[in-house]
């Protein structure tokens, strides 16, 4: 763990408090869908356990319906694993485009990549998705991880311009091929971000991308160089368990569908953060406070599994109910 200090632990403090004021409240006059509805695209035939990682915790974080676009072969594996997922095996169709388009408008927020894979065709669709979105009108802020990283590095201007709101979270390793390709330079992976760098390939990428760049601390930059980076400190532990970084991903899902949320009915939004910074530092909090909480339990044996079971005491230590 870190050593924090005080201006630090300060500054973290702030930043929850304004997280805070951006979920939404319960309450019986409230319908489903209000308080999020959420779509992971990812699942192959590899990798079933990553959307599910994903999906379930965009739900238990409090988002009200969780949609995975997957793999047809994925897809039974999936709904094996949990009841309260909605899954759609679409995404290797022939016209997996024309499928999944239509229920776009019904989600707040899409999470990309988790358990993708490579496949040249599914990237092509993947790449139409983003494409589509970005061409309406309303806002659909996007998470890109694991795989869908692997398909911006592949072809970054398929994000730049992006209008809706964008946060990508490399890795140390994702962080350095996503930094040579954009701006040809050889930076080796550290487990301890630095700050200037990830603001320099954020403002590469341009117009409303975020980078959460995921390390031993978690460095937060967007693309508006005015805007300072926002650092996580705060919690976690030496274990990092495959499958951690959906649970961040997920969670990030609905926190930015929240926050655009909050923005759009909120005249006197928080303009000193750049829109999907706020959601990811909770993001990054709650993941390191799952996993600080797990492996007091379990040490070394410590799965994503056993963070998922966190996540209430987590969320209500940090945010309240």
């Amino acid at each position: 763990m870190s050593c924090i200090s005080d201006s630090n632990a300060s500054e973290e403090a702030k930043l929850l408090d304004k997280f805070k004021n951006v979920i939404p409240q319960m309450g019986g006059d409230r319908y489903k869908g209000q308080a999020g509805r959420v779509g992971v695209i990812g699942g192959s035939i590899e990798y079933t356990g990553a959307p599910y990682f994903a999906a379930i915790t965009a739900l238990k974080v409090g988002c009200d319906l969780a949609h995975v676009f997957c793999a047809k072969e994925a897809a039974p594996v999936i709904k094996s694993y949990s009841p309260e997922l909605i899954v759609h095996p679409l995404l290797d169709s022939e016209n997996a485009l024309d499928l999944i388009v239509p229920w776009i408008p019904r989600l707040h927020s899409l999470v990309i990549g988790p358990g993708l894979g490579r496949d040249p065709k599914i990237l092509e669709t993947v790449t139409s998705i983003i494409n589509y979105c970005g061409n309406q009108n309303d806002i659909k802020p996007i998470v890109i991880d694991a795989d869908g990283l692997f398909l911006v590095t592949q072809n970054p201007k398929v994000i730049q311009g992006y209008p809706h709101g964008l946060v990508l979270t490399p890795n140390a390793i994702e962080f350095s091929r996503l930094a040579k390709t954009v701006l040809n330079v050889s930076w080796e992976p550290t487990p301890n971000p630095d700050p200037e760098r990830v603001q320099k390939l954020a403002a590469a990428l341009g117009h409303k991308v975020v980078i959460l760049h995921k390390g031993a601390t978690d460095v937060i930059s967007g693309s508006e160089n005015s805007l300072k980076s926002v650092v996580c400190t705060i919690g976690g532990s030496g274990r990092r368990c495959g499958g951690q970084g959906d649970l961040l991903s997920g969670s990030l899902g609905t926190f930015i569908c929240w926050e655009v949320m909050r923005n759009i009915n909120c005249p006197t939004k928080d303009e000193s953060l750049q829109t999907g910074v706020l959601a990811s530092y909770a993001a990054c909090r709650l993941t390191r406070l799952c996993n600080e909480k797990a492996v007091k339990k379990n040490g070394r044996s410590t799965l994503t599994t056993d963070m998922l079971n966190e996540i209430h005491s987590s969320f209500t230590e940090l945010f309240g109910e």
